[in-house]
């Protein structure tokens, strides 16, 4: 695999039962790249590993006085030159790429599994845990791939050379083949602690990420309240956290460092004392001790690589478990056997018919504008998720259901083509606006239609200013990443008009007004209407302007519907959905209760009509018109 090859057609099915598994997976369909680098490398420490043996030629043959040999000496050493420079240059390339490709097919398979989990996926892994997977443990891996194929050429370097110093020397050879695994080994007492280090420094820095994550994606709501400096202490907090951890393992490391340093030197110092006993007493030739003592330095360049698996391994090992705990995450599906699993080959056609969600008794009605009300937001919000078959981590309940097929037991790309929802909070990722609106969709609900249902006149308005060709023309602006650059209201208008766009069969809004004033709520809430006529539309708001134009309003309390109707039946008659679309109290509650009567008879003159039946603004001005008057006869009294 090439760089110039990725993207992966496939990058397979990773074994995520464990972080070393998913290491071994990854570096099995790494098995061609690691081996080819293993040759290089090989070829490079081989050449370093042959330099002793020239160079104790050379001084072999000087001390001799024989030409010839020394001629020979020097030939050998520029073809070990030339063998080192090409080893090590194809080495390098080679392991880069294994480590680029790795990292990338890592990407790959979390692109993969966000794509799969949707917004499941930030309710089941925090938002900063992602980011870290996906950037710097992504890093960490692929780091750990690179350094494995090095470290193989090395230690196949280490083993040669000890074996070639036996059968050169074996006076010597033997020392240095006894003193080179004690030197591999004698980090290992220290990496387990070192690694206990390593993962402690990893999970705070995961904290601190996750910290700033949320700092900056709420840091207009903080500056609004005055809690940035609050939060900004908390982040300067877990970052010295994350200092000291680091300290604690940078220590660890360079006890591991010194190690490494010392032992290979009381073992050179060793080989010196032995080899020049053996030359005084004769035992070995000069141009041999040379030989010997220039492998043993030579020996300091393998050794190191062991030290960087190590560390490699340390760093990535918890890296690849974390990373395999978000590869292991699956949409959550009904229960096993139940009766809502949708039958072999009924998806051949699109999905049509009413939207039903058995757990709550909630019913949309093919082909028409349903409002959704509920007391609790997060309610809303996990109600609306069912909807669209994102069903909740704790499930057990019986699948929503589209025209009597189980959206559980549907592929994931039908059931996303089927039903579309929308959070109060959409995203708009970077590029043009006909970047934003060029989504797939059904064709029949052209851009402009779309904005022009959403009001996003203003909007158009604004890019067309910011535009920097001459045409100012809106769809060719640039938006910035998330829309940063446009306010809340207008985010959430273009966010609407790319659902629109869409079309899907049946269209889940999840308060998709709740950043706009009044006057531009009705016009959206006409614009949906009339866009969405014939389609299966679902809206959940407490918003009385959207109620209204709803044709049908149903009231869940407490996970169940409790009531169903049209917006100004339910205000008169239900006292719960009343107090949560006009938002009144209880006490104003009892004193309403307290003047049905005169609401009454005032109906009957035709000034106002029954309490509540014309709208929250209605009633809650015919509460206060009451409250005046009571106050006004509380002061004639004492006056």
């Amino acid at each position: 695999m090439q760089i110039r090859d990725l993207p992966y057609l496939d990058p397979g099915e990773p074994d995520v039962r464990s972080g070393p598994r998913f290491l071994y997976w990854l570096g099995r369909n790494q098995l061609a790249g690691q081996l080819k680098a293993l040759g290089w490398g090989l070829l490079h420490q081989c050449g370093i590993a042959g330099l002793p043996l020239t160079v104790g030629l050379a001084v072999q043959a000087a001390v001799d006085r024989s030409g010839d040999r020394l001629a020979l000496a020097a030939a050998l050493n520029v073809l070990l030159g030339v063998a080192i420079a090409v080893g090590e240059t194809m080495l390098h390339r080679t392991a880069v790429t294994n480590w680029i490709t790795a990292a990338a097919r890592v990407q790959q398979l979390l692109a993969r599994k966000a794509a799969d989990l949707g917004s499941v996926l930030t309710r089941r892994v925090a938002a900063g845990e992602v980011v870290a997977v996906s950037t710097g443990d992504v890093e960490k891996i692929g780091w750990f791939v690179e350094a494995l194929s090095r470290f193989l050429a090395a230690a196949a370097a280490l083993v040669i050379i000890c074996v070639g110093l036996v059968i050169y020397q074996p006076a010597l050879g033997i020392v240095v083949a006894i003193g080179v695994p004690v030197l591999a080994l004698a980090v290992l007492p220290l990496l387990p602690r070192a690694t206990q280090r390593a993962d402690i420094q990893r999970e705070k820095a995961g904290r601190a990420t996750e910290l700033a994550s949320d700092t900056v994606a709420g840091l207009r709501v903080l500056r609004g309240i005055g809690g940035e400096e609050l939060f900004l202490g908390r982040y300067r907090e877990a970052s010295q956290e994350v200092r000291r951890a680091a300290v604690r393992s940078a220590r660890m490391w360079s006890l591991i460092s010194a190690v490494q340093v010392l032992l290979p030197g009381l073992l050179l110092i060793t080989v010196v004392l032995y080899g020049a006993r053996l030359a005084l007493d004769g035992r070995i030739a000069v141009g041999e001790l040379v030989t010997v003592y220039s492998a043993v330095t030579l020996l300091l360049y393998p050794l190191q690589h062991f030290e960087e698996i190590a560390m490699a391994y340390s760093f990535s090992r918890p890296s690849a478990k974390r990373a395999a705990r978000v590869l292991a995450l699956q949409r959550v599906t009904g229960p096993a056997g139940a009766e809502t699993a949708a039958p072999s080959g009924s998806v051949a056609e699109p999905l049509s018919g009413d939207l039903y969600d058995p757990a709550s008794g909630l019913l949309a009605p093919e082909g028409r504008l349903t409002a959704v009300v509920c007391g609790d937001p997060d309610a809303a919000g996990r109600l609306a998720d069912r909807l669209g078959g994102h069903a909740p981590e704790s499930d057990g309940q019986p699948s929503v259901l589209l025209g009597g097929v189980a959206l559980d037991g549907l592929p994931l790309d039908v059931a996303r083509t089927a039903v579309l929802v929308q959070d109060k909070d959409p995203v708009l990722l970077s590029g043009t606006l006909h970047d934003l609106l060029d989504v797939p969709s059904s064709g029949q609900v052209g851009a402009a239609a779309a904005l022009k249902a959403a009001h996003c006149d203003d909007v158009l308005d604004a890019l067309a200013q910011a535009s920097v060709d001459d045409g100012g023309d809106p769809m060719a602006t640039r938006i910035t990443e998330r829309g940063r650059s446009l306010s809340g209201g207008q985010r959430q208008r273009l966010g609407l008009a790319r659902s629109l766009v869409a079309d899907p069969e049946v269209l889940v809004l999840d308060e998709p007004t709740s950043a706009v004033d009044s006057h531009t709520e009705a016009r959206v809430a006409h614009g949906i209407k009339g866009l969405r006529a014939g389609r299966t539309t679902v809206v959940f708001t407490s918003s009385p302007l959207l109620l209204d134009a709803a044709e049908r309003v149903v009231f869940v309390h407490d996970g169940e519907v409790a009531s169903v109707g049209v917006h100004r039946e339910l205000v008169r008659t239900d006292a719960r959905y009343r107090a949560v679309v006009t938002r009144e109290t209880a006490e104003e509650a009892a004193d309403e209760s307290g003047a049905d009567g005169e609401a009454d008879e005032t109906d009957a003159t035709g000034a106002v009509g029954p309490a509540g039946a014309t709208g929250s603004k209605e009633t809650k001005d015919t509460r206060e018109t009451k409250a005046v008057a009571r106050a006004m006869e509380k002061v004639e009294e004492s006056a």
